[in-house]
This record gives C-alpha cells, structure tokens and sequence, in this order.
C-alpha cells in the first residue's frame, strides 16, 4: 500500500510539474516577487530599526521565512480549479492512494519553495549577506524554513478544498498577511510599541525568523527559539494534514 501511495503521489507530481512548462510566467513571478520584497525593504524603504549589526545580515533570514509564508494562493487556485472543473472526481473514481493528488500538489510546490530559497540566498549574497553558522547551520536554516513552507501548505491545502472555488482564495491568501507583516522579519520587536512588539514576539512566524537567525549566525538570532521552531510546525502539519486528507476523502459522498 505504501509503495502504490508513493507511485500514486509521484505520479501526480509529474502532473503538477508538467503544468510549470505551460506557465512559465506564473512560475517566474512566484521566484521574482520575493526578490522584489528583498530589494525594497533592503533598499527603498531601508529599516533595521533595534538592530544590532548589519540589516542586510538580520533581512535577509527574515525575508526567507516570509517568503515561505507567501505563495500559497497557486497551490490553492490549483487544488480549488480541479474541484471545479470536476477533474479531482475523475482521479477519485481511478485506482489511486487518497491523498495521492493533494501529496503530488504539495511535494510540487516544495520543489518550487526550494528552488526560491537557491534564488534568494543567491540574491542575499550579492547584496552582501553572509552566514557565519557553517554548513551545517546553513543547512539546519534551510530545513526549518522548508519545515514552515510545509507545515502553511497544508493549512492552505485544507482551506482550499473548504472553500472549493477559485474566487474564494484570495479572501482566505489575506489571512497570510498578517501573520507575514505582524512579525520580526524587517524590525527588531524592540523597538516597537510595546503592545505591538508583544504581537510581533508571540507571533508563531517570529520564532522561525529568530532560530534562522541564529542557524545563520547573524544578528537577532537566539538559540532557545529553535524548539518552538520546529513544534509549531509540526503542530500545524499534525492537525491539517489529516484534515485535509479526510475532506478530500469525503468530496465526492
């Protein structure tokens, strides 16, 4: 049974895959608009209010957890146009593992999140970043970050499949704003208002932000936020996903 899951899912990545080469400019967007973010808040609007040492080595971390935040709307557009296209119906009266669909949809958007963190952390150098964690902290960085794009994506998948029209995504991708913005990745919560910085340091996106920081060795990171890093994530992963498998399940009864 596993071994057919897995065929089923990869199956079904390949689907998702093969979709990039026919929206190539959708593609190109998602890996640009970060980059974009990266440069505004870096150059035009400037920050770094609270922070010690150089903001380019404090944005930088920051922008990455944010851009895992972001994006989620094509994956949710795309679960929700199969829906109302009746094409998931079509997969569910095949032979196939449930959960395959929504397995190949995720581990295709992991591949594209992948592919703009490479994009960022080469952008994040050229502006003059750099990391003093080593390899190895680099590479725990970049887990915890593909831990948290994970972790959203099933939230997202799962209110994809609640709202089931296309039209509604947008209303629910809001709801991803305030917990990018409410958060520590362009401003220490120091220096903020006190009712605003208590926010900004509750906020589950801040301790992703923070232990990044510290994997990387640069400013504003602290080591005792890693834990809380990786629970929340994995809190979020252990509600959602099996909510999201289970209304999937259910769609067509």
């Amino acid at each position: 049974m596993t071994a057919r899951a897995l065929t089923d899912s990869w199956t079904m990545t390949r689907r998702e895959l093969a979709r990039w080469g026919r929206r190539p400019v959708t593609v190109a967007v998602n890996l640009v608009f970060p980059v974009m973010l990266l440069l505004m808040f870096g150059y035009l609007v400037g920050g770094g209010r609270g922070v010690s040492g150089e903001y380019v080595d404090y944005l930088v971390p920051g922008m990455l957890a944010l851009t895992m935040a972001f994006g989620l709307e094509g994956t949710m557009i795309a679960v929700t146009r199969d829906l109302d296209k009746g094409v998931i119906d079509r997969f569910r009266s095949l032979p196939m593992a449930n959960g395959a669909v929504l397995v190949g949809r995720s581990a295709a958007d992991m591949l594209q999140s992948a592919a703009g963190l490479v994009v960022m952390t080469g952008v994040g150098y050229a502006l003059g970043w750099r990391t003093h964690g080593g390899l190895g902290g680099f590479l725990g960085a970049m887990g915890l970050l593909l831990l948290f794009r994970f972790a959203m994506l099933w939230v997202g998948i799962h209110l994809a499949l609640v709202a089931g029209k296309p039209e509604m995504v947008q209303a629910v991708q809001i709801l991803v704003w305030p917990v990018g913005f409410l958060s520590n990745a362009f401003a220490a919560p120091e220096s903020m208002p006190d009712w605003l910085g208590t926010v900004v340091r509750w906020n589950p996106m801040s301790r992703t932000a923070t232990a990044v920081r510290d994997l990387f060795g640069g400013p504003g990171g602290e080591p005792g936020h890693l834990w809380a890093a990786v629970a929340w994530p994995l809190a979020l992963l252990a509600v959602f996903f099996p909510l999201a498998v289970r209304r999937f399940a259910r769609l067509s009864r």
